[in-house]
């Protein structure tokens, strides 16, 4: 395990905000991971691939690279296949991959930046599918004592953008390996959201695969979020909301065009794009911290803005949204 001193963060963040670690190391096997946790360095901070992170100031301990890397399928059956996946592997290189093997089920997350490791912290999703729909189990190192734990989808606690590694074992593990059990054909598409209905009408598509769904989902993405090598962003910035329906009938009576969609336990789900747009913040820019353009959802670094430059924003485009419709957004990508 190498460890490197006053190491730029800039190019391992996709907002590209230009801080730096006082000591970095990247680690590509579970003995080197336990070695930089056993340093003495301090405070440490996990890194994926950055995508779901905004750094506010330099880092004063050690980040530590979690560059774990693999792809396998383990196990098959007639219908379907088990296959397990390294951390520090690149998401949709993985979804690519999977493609390339004719396996179904995460079609519908292509493009979605960040690590494997990553994505059940979080539960990703993304156009009516969740990583917990396909996950079967992973490996994760406990950080106090360096030893390898197995959690299954019933430990993992999965909510929306939620697991048990968001909230009760918070900085307790670090994931090292995914395992997710994957259709092959005939395979089940999801092609319920309108978007990608109408992009696949456009092409023609009546009897979709798993990789048309996935050019598809490619192109929306593509037309609505920025490229992090272009801009710097972080994607959706904010969480959807879930509010009582009472609370949305009470909104819905002021603002009848308001956009919703069915949420968890009879909530209701009210996009944040949609009430960072109404607030007027959509193409904002203020020095190079601003709104895309193209979607109010996502905060962009347009060449040298500062991680409390778009930290300031992000407030004060919560608090716009809170004084005009009462409803208080939460962050998805984490702050340091």
């Amino acid at each position: 395990m190498k460890i490197s001193e006053n190491q730029s963060l800039q190019a391992f963040n996709t907002f590209g905000i230009a801080t730096s670690a006082r000591y970095f190391t990247a680690v590509h096997t579970e003995e080197e991971l336990r070695a930089a946790f056993q340093s003495g360095i301090e405070p440490k901070l996990v890194l994926g691939g950055g995508s779901n992170l905004l750094l506010t100031r330099d880092f004063e301990g050690l980040v530590i690279k979690n560059a774990i890397a693999g792809k396998a399928i383990i196990e098959e059956t007639p219908d379907d296949a088990l296959i397990s996946a390294g951390a520090g592997e690149n998401w949709h290189e993985l979804v690519l991959w999977c493609l390339a093997h004719d396996l179904g089920g995460i079609e519908n997350l292509s493009l979605i930046p960040g690590t494997v490791g990553a994505a059940p912290i979080q539960n990703i999703g993304a156009y009516g599918v969740e990583l917990k729909d396909v996950f079967h189990h992973l490996e994760a190192m406990e950080i106090a004592t360096g030893t390898r734990h197995i959690f299954t989808k019933t430990d993992c606690r999965f909510g929306y953008r939620s697991s048990i590694f968001k909230e009760a074992h918070r900085g307790r593990y670090v994931i090292t390996k995914v395992f997710l059990q994957l259709q092959k054909a005939p395979h089940t598409t999801h092609t319920e959201y309108g978007a990608i209905r109408d992009t696949l009408r456009a092409a023609g598509i009546e009897q979709p695969t798993i990789q048309d769904v996935s050019a598809a989902v490619i192109a929306i993405r593509s037309s609505k979020l920025p490229d992090p090598a272009r801009i710097g962003n972080s994607g959706s910035f904010f969480k959807n909301p879930e509010i009582s329906a009472a609370q949305f009938a009470d909104l819905q009576q002021h603002f009848p065009e308001i956009v919703f969609f069915p949420g968890t336990n009879g909530q209701i789900k009210v996009p944040a794009g949609w009430l960072i747009e109404q607030c007027g913040w959509k193409g904002f820019r203020r020095g190079d911290a601003g709104c895309y353009d193209k979607q109010a959802l996502v905060l962009v670094n347009y060449g040298q803005a500062t991680g409390a430059e778009i930290w300031q924003l992000a407030q004060d485009i919560a608090e716009s949204v809170a004084a005009k419709f009462g409803i208080q957004l939460t962050p998805e990508v984490n702050v340091i």
